[in-house]
């Protein structure tokens, strides 16, 4: 339905257009992507299988692990589908609500994410600084707890930004989004009407989970260093040392990008709309790929039953 000065009112179909300005090579760009997306599935899935099926691994840390490798393929899966969909088969169109789904369950799976990344430093935190009381600390109960906390934080937080959109604003200028996924400021943005209370929303649910988490985080990393330098045997600050290596590498892939794709896409005006738009692919579909492979090759644990699986394999088509 038309509305003033040929506005759409409320409209039932959005068009993604997936990277404005590289249309011609998008079916390209798909390839490297599908490739990041079935590496990511497959590594975090087979990370989840070692765990579940190997009782030395039920430990807090792993089981931490289990929750960020689930979060991972559930966040990539939310947007490589339907991408591939635009890239390949020209399939732009979605509904308004399957639209604002997709939103609100990427932007969950982000604040889960980077909830249990926190939980994952705290865990570090403790074994480490504190590793007598590690084990009745980080006890099953409170894993639970944490799931269910981070899972209902993110979804509580975000769910506001689906009512301000859909009850707030009514006329769009279009239904074209410059974007692959249904991105929170792409929507908001297509609206004629004051858009001022959903951005300083979306800012403070950005700063509400990653920077609350980010500071923690660095809080977390602070002690522990302070901790392992002043050990006195040089062979346990090096382990020490490596075991924190791991999470950090995590953290910061999924930060930095996440910060600089936020910030540029709000701020960085001068910047062309395809880089916006790769950055914030990029930041989907980097950390669940590069996390299988970082705990794959940095954890002994991981690495030794990975490459168990492919020696029996190897022997049985032999």
């Amino acid at each position: 339905m038309l509305g003033p000065n040929g506005s759409v009112f409320m409209p039932s179909v959005l068009t993604l257009i997936g990277i404005p300005g590289l249309e011609s090579v998008q079916c390209w760009i798909g390839i490297p992507f599908c490739v990041m997306y079935l590496m990511a599935v497959i590594g975090n899935t087979l990370i989840l299988v070692i765990i579940k099926y190997e009782n030395s691994l039920h430990s807090p840390m792993y089981i931490l692990l289990v929750m960020l490798g689930a979060t991972d393929i559930a966040l990539s899966t939310c947007i490589l589908p339907k991408m591939l969909g635009i890239f390949w088969f020209h399939l732009m169109e979605i509904s308004f609500e399957a639209c604002l789904l997709q939103m609100w369950l990427l932007h969950s799976f982000q604040g889960i994410e980077s909830g249990v990344l926190l939980a994952m430093a705290l865990d570090r935190y403790v074994a480490i600084c504190n590793p007598l009381r590690h084990a009745s600390i980080f006890s099953q109960k409170l894993l639970t707890h944490i799931g269910v906390g981070v899972t209902l934080r993110a979804a509580i937080l975000g769910a506001p930004c689906l009512v301000l959109i859909k009850y707030r604003l009514k006329f769009y200028r279009t239904t074209v989004v410059s974007h692959s996924y249904c991105e929170h400021m792409a929507i908001v943005k297509l609206a004629i009407e004051d858009i001022r209370i959903n951005k300083i929303y979306g800012l403070f649910v950005a700063f509400t989970i990653l920077g609350f988490d980010i500071i923690f985080i660095t809080l977390s990393y602070i002690q522990i260093f302070i901790t392992v330098f002043q050990l006195p045997q040089k062979e346990a600050r090096f382990k020490a040392f490596n075991t924190c290596i791991t999470h950090i590498c995590v953290f910061l892939q999924f930060y930095l990008l996440g910060f600089f794709s936020f910030f540029t896409h709000r701020f960085g005006s001068h910047i062309p709309p395809y880089v916006h738009i790769l950055l914030s692919n990029l930041y989907l579909l980097v950390p669940p790929f590069l996390n299988p492979i970082i705990y794959g090759v940095k954890t002994k644990q991981i690495r030794d039953h990975v490459l168990t699986i492919f020696v029996c394999s190897k022997h049985l088509n032999h």
